[in-house]
Parts: structure tokens; sequence; C-alpha cells
């Protein structure tokens, strides 16, 4: 029986304790080939951008390790098209230090990486560790086995990615995994103005105070009981309930040539 081959990435760097626990659990899985291609810093918060303006370099760090100055993105294509021996069979991505819940998966690099997989018609997972200190990877890597395991043996449904989040606890004490819907979280106070020595006023972003709207069947409040999310994203973002909603309403029907 062919061993899988699995493709690690991350958003926090190659050198992260997150990817190095993420990339060790997964070798676990009936004795799967792990390939690790990651970003050579931090790269949290730039989204699914794509590098297409300067060239991108590709160390090899030690076997089976390689850093690229880019994306999560740019690491996923890389990979898949150029690095890699064939086909993974799976794309995982993590373990982000810290949670991406509600609307952050739209600014993570860590649920980019997965997409990224995805539009290449591979299976993906994104794990984050909702946690501010003492991160429990090792616990989480546990529960990226157990998610990683039932993917590779069920397949995911078409154009779809998990976005996975994991209470910071030991796996024992986790309460149990939720399919979940993304909840919707925002940050009041999230710029700081401040002034630099000169008299010149700059801009902080990240921080503030998270305001989560309330629903029980949603990835925030699922962490919240200690329980795993699991939240299926696809990657068609049309609002097809707008679609007649807009047409009617604009009048648009026979409007153009």
């Amino acid at each position: 029986m062919k061993k899988p081959l699995i493709l690690v990435t991350n958003d926090d760097g190659v050198h992260a304790p997150g990817i190095i626990a993420l990339s060790k659990a997964m070798k676990s899985l009936e004795g799967a080939e792990v390939v690790v291609v990651a970003p050579d810093r931090e790269r949290s918060g730039v989204g699914h951008a794509l590098t297409m303006h300067r060239p991108l370099y590709c160390d090899e760090l030690r076997e089976g390790v390689y850093s690229i100055n880019g994306t999560p993105t740019d690491c996923v294509v890389i990979a898949v098209k150029e690095i890699l021996p064939r086909q993974p069979d799976l794309v995982i991505s993590g373990i982000n230090r810290g949670g991406n819940l509600g609307d952050d998966v739209t600014y993570s690099g860590t649920v980019a990486a997965a997409l990224e997989g995805t539009l290449l018609g591979l299976p993906s997972i994104a794990v984050s560790l909702v946690a501010g200190s003492r991160f429990r990877y090792h616990d989480a890597g546990e529960v990226a086995v157990y998610i990683a395991r039932l993917v590779l043996k069920r397949g995911l449904p078409e154009d779809t990615l998990l976005n996975v989040n994991v209470p910071n606890r030991p796996f024992g004490e986790i309460t149990g995994v939720r399919i979940t819907c993304q909840g919707k979280r925002t940050y009041d106070n999230a710029i700081q103005v401040v002034e630099d020595p000169h008299g010149r006023t700059h801009y902080w972003q990240g921080g503030g105070t998270p305001v989560w709207t309330k629903g029980t069947e949603t990835d925030i409040h699922a962490v919240g009981e200690g329980y795993v999310s699991v939240t299926p994203l696809h990657r068609d973002l049309t609002n097809y309930d707008a679609l007649g909603i807009i047409e009617d309403g604009w009048a648009v029907k026979g409007l153009l040539p």
C-alpha cells in the first residue's frame, strides 16, 4: 500500500514550534511521507497574497524541509508544482499560534494556504491553536492526526477545506469535536494612533477588544465550550441567495445589450 504524501506548511515560519509539532504528528499517520514547505519568516495576516513582482528562492534546510522567501500561498504553489515528487494526498497548514475564528479567516495566511491547496484540487486542512500563551502544540497535533486520518480515509466535499480550531487543553480534556459554521468577530480599538519622536503620526494595527456575534453553532462558541471546532469552508464566495434579489431589485434583466 502506497504511503500517503503530506505537505505541511504554515504562516508562522518554517522554524515555528507549531509546524515542528505538526510535521512530527503527521509522520505518525500510517508511516506517511511528510514534506515541509513554509515561509522563511513569519507571514501572519497576509491572507491569500501571491508574490508576483520579485523572485522567490527556495532553500532546503534539511531532508524534507524547505523554506521559501514568500507567502504561505507561494509555498503551496511551488511545493505542489516544483518540489514534491507527486501530488500530495493532503495539504495541512499550521499549527497556527492563536485561533483563526470568525472573520479572522479572511486575513489568515494559515487558512489561505489550505485554500490554495483546495484550489489545486487537493484535500486541505488549516489547524489553529486558540491560546495566547503556554501553547499546547503537542495536544493540538494529536487532534490534527485525528482529523487528517478521517480526511485521508473519507475525503472532503468538492471545493471544500476544513478550518480547525483547537482549545488549548490537554488532549484528554478536550470536550469533543463539533462541526460548526463560521462565526462573526470584529475588534474595537484595533488601530492605535501614535506619534513618533519627530511628531509624525503613525498607526499600529492589531490587538483591540474582540466583539463576538452570538450563536451556538459557531466556531467561536464551540471552542469556548472546550470543543474542537471544524468549519467546512467553500472556495466559492458567491452569495447565491442574493443573486435573484439583486437582479430583480436592480432591474438589471435585459439592461445590458
